[in-house]
């Protein structure tokens, strides 16, 4: 049997690494022609000739006599090839306006295992349809709420996500953005069309106590003063010119006097709000939040005698490049040292408006005059101020500042609740033998985990890991293309993390003993079985022993399709219940829910069938684990010889005769560990017990008798 099973690792070893000798596969390309793009856009569109230097297609629209260019049309993969969790890129048809604004947005191909057969496609192309009309000038983020975009004039822009699927609908997004912004700076000229997450970031460090004089020598306060002379210059030779009798007459004197100052900042915020007032504006703040403190004096303020406290300024905006971002007051009720209470607004910028720190804050204050009595006519200019932070102060943005680190900055409480729980875990593990010396209070533990493991990691965090973790590496690999979209999942990346150096101490248990969501669902039903005191299934140890090698085969099957076939991996990996189960709550069609249901109910019959015998990604692990360091089970010189009881307690059926444990098929649930450091469980320990309590007799000397 070993040699079978050793013969089937190398057929497995060969699979996995002879293809990248054997085989060198391009990046995926875009095959849209002219012919597919007419049938797309009908008359009286009109498909131009693809650009001899970019894959882009123009499409014109006959009007009258004139023909008008109104969109150019591209893949995504062809410009943003990134890859979905499948390990293949999803491809978008897109199509741009001159002006920078999406047409339409279609989905072309995709390998996205929870759109697949799991929530169906519906949801997807609902997603895509709403960029519809959204401007490549806004910001445009990802809702997990009810946001409108009704406004589609708004600095920032809101589509609503998809349960289950936020992390596909990320590199989704990504990948449409990245694409998009590439085409718009090569064809539309777009300076300003940046990515919003290549943006820089505020420095958390606190800073030392500086005084305001300091603060406006070194250039944190900056001064913006517009003399009269200035507001006239720019209503001269236009209606509104000669209206203001106190400019004409004192040209020289402030129009409006302001300093202005970037207090989100900490080294200069809690220099100028002193502590009381900096800690009400951090309460305020979400993380990535910006706030402009605004202290004016003069005849003119930035804000009118009528502004709404909370409300966005009438009179003031905020651009970068020609990029609207929105400013909002934050009606914070604080003191400002030498200021009086209504000489100052704190502006706020949410972290979705993508203000990038490292470039100037161009700001337009609105100067409007009225010419006329009844009907007066409104004269309006935009005067341009600008904010600079010193570079002191922010982290420049780096190349791959991409969106996943948003998104594991927004899941950090549930990376500590992880963090928290492995290492929990591993102490647990470690000192296995104080957990184990109380049986129940073990047990206990045990149930507890394993309900946090279904419960939290799986069905709460979406935390499962699969085969499809493993396929997606390959076929990313092969294609040449980076392993940044594993990032987009902050909690299976934080798991995996734990378990690839759990399996060289520990082996594959660890995961799969305590950490695999189904694999919990797996024991409370098997043990719900054995408690109702149903029929356990007995298979004999050679019977055992094959139907182990199972779970290989279809490993070798599923990792050596990923070489060939993304469409027949998508199908394969459907062995794996853990999709329907987990990811997608059983909420699927019925086919899927009554294979994994079925599973679950034989498990009370055959414990953990699925686990021991079937699952493809157990068998992965098991083939990683071989390089495991510890055998880190206790063992006795009379386990197997001439001891049997652990062997036959572990339902695993993971101790051979011998008493040698087969780590490959261990899963770590401790119980012959319990039964180990128990003296009335283990027979040697029994033994020695007993021969402990016997009293010797002294035997009288024989002339005494």
């Amino acid at each position: 049997m070993e040699k079978i099973i050793l013969s089937l690792r190398r057929l497995l070893f060969c699979s996995v690494l002879l293809p990248w000798v054997l085989i060198a596969l391009p990046a995926s390309a875009g095959t849209m022609t002219q012919a597919e793009l007419a049938r797309r856009f009908p008359a009286p569109y009109l498909v131009g000739d693809k650009d001899s230097a970019l894959p882009v297609w123009p499409i014109f629209k006959k009007n009258m006599t004139s023909t008008e260019l109104v969109a150019y049309v591209f893949e995504s993969i062809d410009f943003a090839p990134i890859p979905g969790f499948s390990g293949v890129p999803m491809n978008l048809l897109i199509a741009l306006d001159p002006a920078g604004s999406f047409v339409d947005v279609k989905v072309l191909s995709h390998h996205e295992p929870v759109f697949l057969d799991g929530l169906g496609e519906a949801p997807l192309f609902k997603f895509v349809s709403q960029y519809q009309g959204i401007s490549l000038k806004q910001n445009i983020k990802i809702s997990t709420g009810n946001m409108s975009r009704s406004n589609k004039e708004a600095a920032n822009v809101y589509i609503d996500g998809v349960s289950k699927a936020t992390a596909s609908v990320r590199i989704l997004n990504q990948s449409a953005l990245s694409a998009a912004l590439n085409v718009a700076r090569k064809k539309l000229g777009f300076a300003e069309g940046r990515d919003p997450d290549l943006i820089a970031r505020i420095r958390p460090d606190a800073g030392t106590v500086i005084s305001p004089a300091t603060l406006r020598q070194r250039g944190l306060i900056q001064p913006v003063v517009m003399r009269n002379r200035e507001i006239e210059a720019a209503f001269a030779g236009r209606a509104g010119g000669g209206l203001d009798p106190i400019a004409l007459a004192q040209p020289d004197a402030p129009f409006i006097d302001m300093e202005a100052s970037y207090v989100s900042v900490p080294a200069i915020g809690r220099n100028l709000l002193g502590e009381a007032g900096w800690a009400k504006l951090k309460a305020r703040l979400e993380p990535g939040d910006h706030a402009i403190m605004l202290v004016s004096t003069g005849r003119y303020g930035v804000v009118g005698d009528d502004f709404t406290r909370g409300a966005v300024p009438d009179r003031l905006a905020l651009k970068q490049g020609t990029l609207p971002i929105e400013i909002r007051d934050l009606d914070l009720d604080i003191e400002v040292a030498g200021v009086p209470e209504n000489g100052f607004k704190i502006f706020r910028v949410i972290s979705q408006s993508g203000l990038d720190p490292s470039l100037p804050l161009e700001f337009f204050l609105h100067v409007t005059r009225s010419k006329g009595i009844l009907y007066p006519e409104k004269i309006s200019r935009d005067l341009r101020f600008s904010v600079n932070l010193p570079a002191e102060f922010y982290v420049a943005a780096e190349p791959d500042n991409k969106t996943w680190r948003a998104i594991w900055w927004q899941r950090w409480w549930e990376l500590a609740i992880l963090a928290v729980a492995l290492a929990v875990l591993s102490v647990a593990l470690l000192l296995q033998k104080k957990l184990v010396a109380h049986e129940r209070r073990f047990i206990w533990f045990r149930r507890a985990f394993l309900v946090f493991t279904a419960g939290f990691i799986g069905w709460y965090a979406q935390g499962q890991l699969s085969i499809v973790n493993l396929t997606s590496v390959v076929q990313s690999l092969m294609a040449g293309r980076s392993l940044e979209f594993l990032l987009y999942d902050p909690m299976s990346v934080s798991l995996w993390a734990f378990v690839l150096v759990s399996l060289v101490v520990w082996g594959r248990g660890t995961f799969c003993g305590w950490l695999c969501p189904f694999g919990a669902l797996q024991e409370f039903t098997g043990k719900l079985g054995q408690w109702l005191k149903f029929p356990q299934l007995m298979i004999r140890p050679g019977l055992d022993g094959r139907l182990k090698l199972l779970k290989y085969v279809l490993l070798a099957a599923i990792i050596g399709s990923a070489f060939f076939s993304a469409t027949l991996t998508d199908k394969l990996v459907e062995f794996e219940p853990f999709k329907t189960a987990i990811t997608l709550n059983f909420v699927r069609s019925w086919p899927y829910v009554a294979y994994a249901v079925g599973l679950l109910l034989l498990s009370m019959f055959s414990y953990k069938f699925f686990c021991r015998y079937l699952c493809p990604f157990g068998a992965g692990l098991a083939v990683l684990g071989r390089f495991r360091i510890l055998d880190w089970l206790p063992r006795r010189a009379a386990c197997g010889t001439p001891c049997q009881t652990c062997r036959h307690s572990c339902e695993y059926k993971a101790i051979k005769p011998s008493g040698v444990i087969q780590y490959d098929e261990c899963f770590q649930c401790l119980d012959c560990v319990v039964i180990h450091e128990s003296d009335e469980k283990c027979a040697p320990l029994i033994m020695e017990k007993k021969r402990a309590r016997i009293i010797p007799i002294d035997v009288a000397p024989a002339e005494e008798k």
